[in-house]
């Protein structure tokens, strides 16, 4: 087992152990180095945590020296060694190749080990491996290298692999196999035009070889099955009839263009539903023989149907050929007496998901002018598939899905008494794929493409029930009406013009949720189900008081079946999600839907349960939530959702703890207040939800971050436990830009809220980090920050800091004045930035000349020269100014060039008449004409006004509504309102005061330079001018 660690002591210091093995290690293999590498494997597989620790850091040390895995590869081609051993070789060997393999990795493993390596693995030894499980993890490590080096790197891998699959000795022969399955596997998986054109070319190259290895095996096995052969000579050939057959299914699937054109691959594709047909025969008998090999078998099975699924998935043309005997073997298999006798259930799936999928292909689906197929396989699929699927074989299919597949199995039923929680969730996804009853209602949801022959035949199956008296002691007959309601609600949509549902509810489904013996809790169920599907189909406005209330009579019974409740709670969900919803027709139901969903929140055991009833509770606060919070109805929920999130942090469920915030966030903004006894909690879990340093932050960061902004929203003044919590932003932003649009939402709200404390403290640093990003921002992202900087400066501080917005967004300023300055940006770029700079003249135009000044510094296509990068400036200003299309934006960059005329900077007046013709331009499409032919500035609020809708970030001119605040309004919106309230498009006459500016001027330059600045004019400006502003 090699040397003791202690027995190196004389040889080695302990200190020096890795410069020992680096230089000993790079030029032969050193007996010492062997044994001190297999005595610290050897510790790493001790069960003493303080023997293993150390041996697996220094394992991890060793990954990135020289000779490391030739040592490994030693190790593991000892037969002689523990197993234990070996397989953590082998796994410490892996993960090098996955970190050090790849010519480009930091610490990457030398071309000369490399060779070496690949040797190395393909000798007698590994591929003689007796372990089974050291085997499998010495192939899948093979592979990742052939999916790197094969071919250009190792060219002799396949040949050699080739070689082996023909030597006399089985276990070499079946390792060989499994080795060459795992590198077709992975040179699969690859996607460039290139690797796949090798992989073609390999598929050319071996297929016919496997085919005929497949074969043998496989005709091998099924006699040594039909005539009770050992088990170990049963086992051994449908090993290698499996890997074989796992190798082809790769090659078939990825490595022909067109497979229908392969002589060999058509040939493998004839035999594959015989072959199941055999093998489903042989099953039978291996029935008694052992576990081990029915799974074989059934694998085997399970592998030929796969072959089938990835060839109609992958080339679907190449299909054609096997569309009448897979659709006849399905039928056969699934749907008759003698069949359904030779099957298990994951056969069943799979060969329903065939039938499935050959109706869901699109390449089989010809358009309505037969004359307009392009591909003559899309005609012959089609043709082939209407004949198999005739009428009568649809009805059959039909009833057959209804009456076997959709009835409640005894084990369905023993599930739904121990686990009615378990039961109730619905599987969702693909789970299609892999269970049975997802799959039949797929397949059944998929037949009514035949719509026209099925209709009759459910509305048939529909009458027959409802003629019927069915016991509550009848459970046969209740399944069957079970499952008749299932299929009628799958097909809504199809059976609209046949299902009358009003009369339906009314006189027959309203009654039966009125019937509370144990077996009839199957039929309420399906009945909440039903109204769920109905809602949005064919219910009318008038039933849905009666839907309402008849589900929330089961959802509110103390004695209620679990399974029943939580389908009643989803169909609730459904008629409240739907289009038609009415809220002033659900309104009277609310608080009880609420105070019903509320006891079945506690009444839930299963964290999985109390998330989608969490979500119905979302949706019931978000349609209607200001009435039930007015009613009441939330402060139960508040007090609750404390202990619901303890409980899942304590079972680490996260998504419940995302829907708990969910939930928290329509629940404040229902109410419109953050109730005082839950904010400190409030403010803890958003605390704890958006730490970057918290592990579950990956889960509950999105919903956190609205449940902040929601907080935010309904805050009257910031307290220190508010403002602490926005230190959490500056790492969230630094993180990546993911959530930027709502980080700067809260920003904005912090900033309406607080502004000296926020933007002084956090949201300065935040301010300067989103500078830093903006060059790495699209056109949304950068307009999101600019508005952000407009709120900075819009916002009024105290006199003592009253700059302070506009040092905060200092660095941004600078930045948007060299984008202008290049004048290259989209407009809705451009027509915020001259907004920003414009709002930082109407405060103060020595900052503005400050900022000019500092960003021509460095500039050096200006020479660094303020005089020429203003005139540079102000030329795009003036050119580009007409790309405003907001009316208030467009007054606000008018009213800033008016600030500018009287700065008495000669750069301005250089620009006067372009200023000028701006300044009409603006002017025309603000003013408006009274009735007595006076202009008057038409974004000005009328006085005692407020405005009745928010103006940033919304576009277009905001409305006007009677002083005061509205009645639903938050206080963010209040806030809101102010700000817009201050907007100088709304509070500065732009004809007051370009009229004013002028006349300044004019006594600032006299009357003889303005007269001359006039003339500079044109005179349709001069003449569109005169109209508001004599001259």
């Amino acid at each position: 087992m090699g040397f003791n660690l202690a027995a190196f002591s004389s040889f080695f210091n302990l200190r020096t152990i890795g410069k020992c093995y680096k230089s000993v290690i790079t030029t032969a293999m050193d007996p010492n180095i062997y044994a001190l590498v297999l005595d610290t494997l050897n510790r790493a597989t001790s069960q003493d945590t303080e023997v293993l620790k150390p041996a697996e850091k220094k394992l991890q040390e060793w990954e990135v020296e020289p000779g490391f895995y030739s040592v490994l590869l030693n190790v593991l081609s000892n037969h002689s060694i523990d197993g234990n051993v070996r397989w953590l070789a082998v796994m410490c060997f892996k993960n090098g190749v996955d970190r050090y393999w790849r010519k480009n990795a930091p610490n990457a493993i030398t071309e000369e080990e490399k060779i070496k390596l690949r040797q190395g693995l393909l000798t007698t030894s590994i591929l003689s491996e007796p372990v089974a499980q050291i085997a499998t993890q010495l192939a899948v490590l093979i592979s990742k290298i052939a999916r790197l080096d094969c071919p250009t790197s190792w060219p002799d891998l396949v040949p050699e692999l080739m070689g082996a699959l023909k030597a006399p000795q089985p276990l070499v022969q079946h390792r060989s196999l499994l080795i060459f399955h795992h590198v077709v596997k992975a040179l699969a998986s690859k996607r460039l035009v290139g690797d796949r054109r090798t992989f073609q070319e390999l598929t050319n190259t071996v297929y016919s070889f496997i085919l005929t290895l497949w074969h043998e095996n496989t005709e091998v096995f099924l006699r040594h099955i039909q005539e009770g052969a050992a088990t170990e000579l049963i086992t051994e050939h449908l090993e290698k009839a499996l890997l074989c057959l796992r190798i082809l299914r790769k090659l078939t699937v990825f490595g022909f263009k067109k497979a229908h054109e392969s002589q060999d691959a058509m040939a493998f594709l004839n035999v594959v539903f015989d072959r199941a047909k055999t093998s489903l025969e042989c099953r039978k008998l291996l029935k008694g023989r052992g576990i081990y090999p029915l799974e074989l078998c059934e694998k085997f099975i399970i592998h030929l149907t796969k072959v089938a699924l990835g060839v109609l998935c992958a080339q679907p043309f190449s299909y054609v050929p096997l569309i009448r005997p897979s659709l006849e073997f399905a039928l056969y298999y699934c749907f008759t007496e003698q069949g359904m006798a030779l099957i298990y259930e994951r056969f069943t799936i799979q060969c329903l998901n065939i039938v499935k999928g050959i109706l869901q292909c699109v390449e089989y689906k010809p358009p309505k002018g037969m004359d307009q197929v392009k591909e003559p396989l899309t005609l012959q699929a089609h043709q082939v598939k209407m004949e198999v699927l005739d009428a009568n074989t649809l009805c059959h299919m039909c009833r057959h899905l209804v009456s076997h597949y959709f009835l409640l199995s005894a084990d369905d039923l023993a599930l739904w008494d121990a686990e009615p929680e378990s039961f109730a969730t619905d599987e969702a996804g693909e789970s299609w794929k892999y269970s049975l009853r997802p799959c039949t209602e797929a397949l059944f949801m998929e037949l009514f493409q035949f719509r026209n022959v099925l209709a009759p035949e459910l509305v048939r199956l529909l009458a027959t029930l409802q003629t019927q008296q069915i016991s509550p002691d009848d459970l046969p007959g209740i399944l069957k009406k079970d499952a008749v309601y299932n299929a009628v609600g799958l097909a809504a949509f199809d059976l609209y013009d046949d299902v009358d549902f009003d009369e339906w509810f009314t006189n027959v489904l309203s009654q039966e949720l009125k019937i509370k013996d144990n077996n009839y809790r199957i039929i309420r169920r399906r009945v909440c189900q039903l109204i769920g599907q109905w809602c949005g189909v064919r219910a009318s406005q008038s039933l849905r008081p009666a839907m309402y209330a008849s589900l929330l009579e089961p959802l509110s019974r103390a004695d209620e079946d679990a399974a029943v409740k939580l389908a009643a709670a989803e169909a609730l969900r459904s008629t409240i999600d739907d289009f038609n919803f009415d809220v002033e027709q659900f309104a009277p139901f609310a608080p009880h839907a609420i105070a019903a969903l509320y006891e079945l929140l506690v009444e839930s055991e299963e964290c999985d349960t109390k998330m989608h009833v969490l979500h119905v509770v979302s949706y019931v606060m978000e349609r209607c939530g200001a009435r039930v919070a007015r009613g009441g109805g939330a402060g139960a929920l508040f007090a609750y959702l404390p202990q619901l999130w303890a409980h899942a942090a304590q079972a680490a469920h996260n998504m419940l703890r995302a829907a708990a915030l969910a939930a928290l966030v329509h629940l404040l903004k229902a109410l419109g207040e953050c109730p005082p006894n839950i904010r400190p909690w409030i403010l803890s879990v958003v605390n704890e939800s958006t730490k970057l340093t918290e592990p579950a932050h990956v889960y509950l960061l999105e919903d956190a971050l609205e449940l902040w902004l929601a907080v935010l929203e309904t805050s009257q003044a910031a307290d220190p436990a508010t403002l602490q919590l926005a230190e959490n932003l500056y790492p969230i932003l630094e993180q990546s830009s993911e959530h930027l649009r709502i980080v700067v939402y809260i920003m904005q709200a912090y900033t309406l809220l607080c502004p000296e404390e926020f933007l002084s403290g956090p949201g300065g640093k935040c301010m300067a980090l989103l500078e830093d990003m903006l060059s790495d921002m699209r056109t949304e992202g950068v307009i999101t920050v600019l508005k952000m900087a407009e709120i900075c400066i819009s916002v009024t501080f105290p006199e003592r800091n009253a700059f302070l917005g506009v040092k905060v967004i200092w660095p941004i300023l600078i930045r948007v004045i060299h984008c202008l300055l290049e004048g290259d940006d989209l407009p809705m770029v451009l027509s915020v930035q001259l907004c920003v700079v414009s709002r930082v003249i109407l405060l103060s135009t020595d900052l503005f000349y400050k900022a000019i000044q500092e960003a021509s510094n460095g500039v050096a296509e200006y020479d660094s020269d303020p005089a020429k990068v203003l005139t540079r400036f102000l030329h795009v200003w003036t050119e580009k100014m007409n790309l405003v299309t907001q009316v208030e934006r467009w007054k606000v960059v008018g009213l800033g060039l008016a600030a500018l005329l009287t700065t008495q900077n000669a750069t301005v007046l250089q620009r006067f008449p372009a200023i000028l013709l701006n300044l009409a331009e603006v002017l025309n499409d603000v003013m408006k004409a009274e009735d007595n032919g006076a202009y008057i500035d038409g974004l000005l609020a009328p006085p005692g006004s407020r405005p009745a809708s928010p103006l940033e970030g919304r576009g277009g001119a905001a409305r006007w509504g009677e002083a005061g605040g509205g009645a639903g309004d938050t206080p963010h919106e209040l806030r809101r309102r102010n700000l817009v309230a201050t907007h100088p498009a709304h509070t500065i006459d732009l004809r007051a005061v370009t009229h004013h500016q002028l006349e300044t001027l004019k006594n600032q330059v006299g009357p003889e330079t303005f007269e001359r600045l006039v003339q500079s004019t044109d005179q349709e400006t001069l003449q569109q001018i005169r109209e508001y502003i004599p001259l």
